[in-house]
């Protein structure tokens, strides 16, 4: 599995050099025509990855709350996100894939319960999950990469 962690980490260094000039307001903007806004989709992608492994396992996450419960699926931003936050979020991207790859080598995520995702893609252990994480991330990559765009535009031609 050492290289499926890999591609999970490389994709978020990715992301992060993507959003690292962005300031807190342009990463909390929502731009016209969409529902949330690149920290949110950043931080997401943790909250996504700890359900989908850790809890699914009946393993406790390995976030603050704060990190994970506010950007489950079917939420949206519920406040401005400040620097301090963002900086944290940046960090776990990186450190929760870390932690992972050592609890994976722990074996503590042997009572995997099976899902199937909102893809209708079923995960039936942990390694299905590991190999569905870079699949969720990349969909994110892909709304990140959309959102920057538009927030550019739409933060330096204000109406």
């Amino acid at each position: 599995m050492k290289q499926e962690f890999e591609v999970i980490k490389k994709t978020r260094l990715t992301l992060l050099n993507v959003v690292k000039d962005l300031n807190p307001e342009q990463l909390n903007h929502i731009p016209a025509g969409y529902i949330n806004n690149l920290i949110w989709n950043l931080a997401h992608m943790i909250s996504g990855q700890q359900g989908i492994c850790y809890t699914r396992a009946g393993v406790p996450i390995v976030v603050d709350d704060k990190y994970y419960t506010p950007y489950r699926p079917e939420t949206k931003p519920q406040g401005f996100i400040n620097a301090d936050d963002i900086a944290e979020v940046k960090e776990l991207l990186i450190s929760t894939i870390d932690k992972f790859e050592e609890d994976y080598h722990t074996g503590i995520f042997a009572n995997y319960q099976p899902m199937t995702t909102r893809y209708g893609v079923t995960l039936s252990n942990i390694e299905e999950a590991i190999r569905f994480v870079p699949f969720h991330d990349g969909l994110h990559t892909g709304y990140i990469m959309a959102l920057k765009r538009a927030v550019l535009e739409e933060m330096s031609n204000p109406v």
